[in-house]
């Protein structure tokens, strides 16, 4: 019964689209009623060719799947004197794609989502195409916590069969995480645990991070942070039991509730190393870090687990695990952990892939690499490797993958995956000052000169006091093994007569050439040589010594000026740091057979101390020394400065040190020290663009006096607060500093700060 029921209907499907004929030789084909779609097309899909038997199961066939393309929206095979004629009717094609009432987002940025869910001009229109449209906006709308958002569709016949869409969009309010609420928390207080968190209610900047917008994702993130809080502080057993959110029937406020379960505080009972290890166990016993005794900490576990793999992975072992297996007693809330080592087998690797690198050129990333092909496998070497890349500067993002190559058992293909920025700068900075007035800085740097990994930099200073212009050129890899080329040309004028100090007037120009050598990964040496020669102005007011070093050296002395510098930069990254150290020690001579006779060192030591996650403790010291040598003396517009905010913050830019009756004169020593408490935000979570602290300033400039010591330096304190922030326009610093020993004729200037624009 059911077998005659389905063939009945199975007749009556196909019953439109071709009457029921006797069996004949097809004599030719004949497909009427296309627009756009090639005839090939249909061809393509006909079970019959001219001259074979055409049959009424073969006509069916075809009818079925011609409508599975679709394409088509009626179909009919119709048969003429053996000739069989193909009737069909074609779907629209969608014209154009157009939107109105849309602001939250770019229209390319939807039309691309929409294309990924095969919604696209040129595309075949059917209704089922508007439903996908309006789901996928307002998917998108609701990432944006606009869940109040409507779609209203219209579908406009054209000419040739096309149609255009134009989706009008009520973008409506956007909603808000009203509260979050952790239910089951014993051990913390919620508000310690939402500070964990990057989901919040409204604040101040949340203008900014939209972080008071609800996302699914964020809250995954958010949910795996609080999983981690607990797990690093020993509760084991600790569950998220249930997520709720609700949003308010107008659709403009979002309630989160978070059920957790904490379970019991374990302590670490003790750790066993067993399996087969070609690195002896008692090294690796001392990469464990989690000790008996100690609360437990999955973070501290992860480490152990990862220093054995990547100790193992120095020698080849690239697949080498260590499995933590946990031996849990929950009367006495303790647990012990036995971790099982398995060094699988020593491998190569064969190849090295450098991907996302569209302007950089290759060589520019392969020089930096420590791994070399056909190489055993080191993963200290591939860390250093990504590191080195990742301190060009050229890439937001640098990551190292590993693939076993198929076939073989003891090779692996690398690839370094890298994600571009932009590494060119224009940078300005802005004082103030009653004595100098409106100071402009500005630079534009090139840091990877037609992705060559050359550096071009135009510099230039102005005020009614300074003008400074220079352009630079770094050839980094002159040579294979890192020798570095470079130039310097510069023209600097110092007017003096515009200030309450000492008048004159000094102008310079100097044309030098730099080579740098690599000492280490991480130390390098740099030699320079410059003839630099200076135009002096003096006037029958200026003081003194400046007369005499005129009458000594003459109006326009020159000198061959000699550079050494010694650099060490141990930081994890150049632009937040938050462990490490920086060193820099400079010595600049006037070599002999030129006016001029002297020399001038300093050395800087900057030192980064992680306090706790988000708490990083900087500090930083300077020193400087200058004198003459043979019957030389120091130039007067060589001298030392100090104050502003690059050293003593709260006093104006060089204004401390030795002092006539109008102002400071600069020294021939120099004694700068800084320390800074940094830590993100409070209201950004885990954002680390922004950082802010307090901070605590010492330092002076002074001449070599006979006799004098330390406490006769007078050195100038200052404290106050900093704010440094990354933006989308480039960094940003700002400070507020606040003079605590100042005395009578220092130059006072509280708020200094700095911008920038990234092109």
């Amino acid at each position: 019964m059911k077998s005659r029921l389905a063939a009945a209907l199975l007749a009556l499907l196909f019953a439109r689209g071709a009457l029921a004929f006797d069996p004949f030789v097809v004599k030719d084909i004949r497909v009427e009623g296309l627009q756009r779609i090639e005839a090939g097309t249909v061809f393509g899909y006909l079970p019959t060719k001219v001259g074979e038997t055409m049959t009424d199961a073969k006509a069916g066939e075809a009818i079925r799947a011609l409508f599975a393309t679709g394409l088509f929206t009626d179909v009919r095979i119709e048969v003429e004197g053996g000739v069989v004629v193909v009737v069909v009717a074609e779907r629209p094609a969608i014209a154009s794609i157009d939107f109105a009432g849309m602001r939250e987002f770019e229209p390319e940025q939807v039309r691309k989502a929409l294309r990924e869910n095969g919604i696209a001009e040129g595309r075949t229109f059917d209704k089922a195409v508007v439903e996908r449209a309006e789901q996928e906006i307002k998917r998108q709308y609701l990432t944006r916590g606009r869940y109040g958002a409507t779609v209203a569709t219209t579908v406009t016949p054209l000419e040739r069969n096309r149609v255009a869409l134009n989706f009008s969009i009520d973008e409506g309010e956007v909603a808000k995480i009203r509260a979050i609420n952790i239910v089951g928390n014993r051990a913390f207080t919620e508000k310690e645990l939402l500070d964990q968190m990057v989901l919040r209610t409204p604040n101040w900047i949340s203008w900014w991070t939209k972080n008071d917008q609800y996302s699914r994702e964020k809250l995954q993130g958010d949910l795996e942070t609080l999983r981690s809080y607990y797990l690093n502080r020993g509760f084991l057993d600790f569950n998220i039991e249930s997520t709720q959110v609700s949003v308010t029937p107008d659709r403009r406020d979002i309630y989160i509730t978070i059920n957790v379960r904490e379970g019991d505080k374990y302590t670490v009972r003790g750790v066993t190393l067993s399996g087969q290890s070609p690195v002896p166990m008692e090294e690796l016993e001392k990469l464990v870090t989690i000790k008996p005794g100690e609360t437990f900490s999955r973070e501290r576990l992860t480490e152990t687990t990862k220093a054995i793999t990547d100790r193992l992975g120095n020698d080849g072992y690239a697949f080498a695990n260590a499995n933590a297996a946990p031996d849990i007693d929950r009367e006495k809330h303790t647990v012990a952990f036995n971790i099982l080592i398995d060094p699988g087998r020593r491998v190569y690797v064969r190849r090295i892939n450098v991907v996302g690198n569209t302007r950089t050129r290759d060589e520019v990333v392969r020089r930096e690499l420590r791994q070399l092909e056909g190489a055993y496998y080191d993963n200290q070497k591939l860390q250093a490797s990504r590191e080195r890349v990742d301190r060009l500067g050229f890439f937001s993002e640098v990551n190292i993958s590993t693939e076993p190559v198929p076939g073989t058992t003891d090779q692996v293909d690398v690839t370094m995956r890298v994600v571009e920025k932009p590494t060119g700068n224009l940078l300005f900075g802005v004082g103030f000052s009653s004595s100098d007035g409106v100071i402009l800085q500005g630079s534009v740097n090139q840091a990877n000169l037609f992705g060559s990994g050359q550096q071009l930099t135009l510099a230039a200073n102005t005020s009614k006091v300074n003008r400074n212009i220079g352009l630079s050129w770094t050839q980094p890899y002159w040579t294979v093994d890192g020798t570095s080329l470079g130039f310097d040309i510069y023209n600097r004028r110092f007017d003096a007569t515009r200030l309450n100090v000492g008048r004159y007037i000094t102008e310079s120009t100097g044309a030098g050439v730099r080579v740098g050598f690599p000492i280490t990964d991480t130390d390098r040496i740099n030699f320079g040589l410059t003839p630099e020669q200076t135009k002096i102005d003096v006037f029958v007011d200026s003081p003194q010594r400046f007369k005499d070093f005129v009458a000594q050296n003459g109006s326009s002395p020159w000198g061959l000026i000699g550079t050494v510098a010694w650099v060490r930069d141990r930081r994890d990254s150049a632009f937040f740091p938050t462990k490490g150290t920086a060193q820099r020690a400079f010595g600049e001579v006037a070599l002999p057979g030129a006016d001029l006779k002297y020399y001038k060192l300093s050395y800087q030591h900057s030192w980064f101390y992680p306090l706790t996650r988000d708490l990083t403790l900087r500090l930083n010291g300077e020193l400087g020394y200058g004198s003459g040598y043979g019957d030389g003396t120091l130039p007067f517009y060589k001298a030392f400065y100090a104050g502003g905010v690059t050293s003593v913050r709260g006093f104006e830019q060089s204004s401390l040190g030795p002092q006539d009756l109008n102002g400071a004169l600069g020294g021939s020593r120099r004694l700068v020290g800084n320390a800074e408490l940094l830590f993100p935000l409070p209201g950004l979570g885990l954002d680390r663009s922004v950082r802010v602290g307090p901070f605590f300033d010492v330092g002076q400039v002074w001449t070599n006096n006979p006799g004098e010591t330390l406490s006769d330096l007078k050195l100038r304190y200052s404290a106050g607060g900093l704010f440094n922030w990354n933006s989308p326009f480039g960094p940003i610093t700002l400070t507020i500093g606040i003079p605590l020993n100042d005395k009578p004729g220092d130059k006072i200037q509280r708020f200094q700060f700095a911008f920038g624009q990234t092109f």
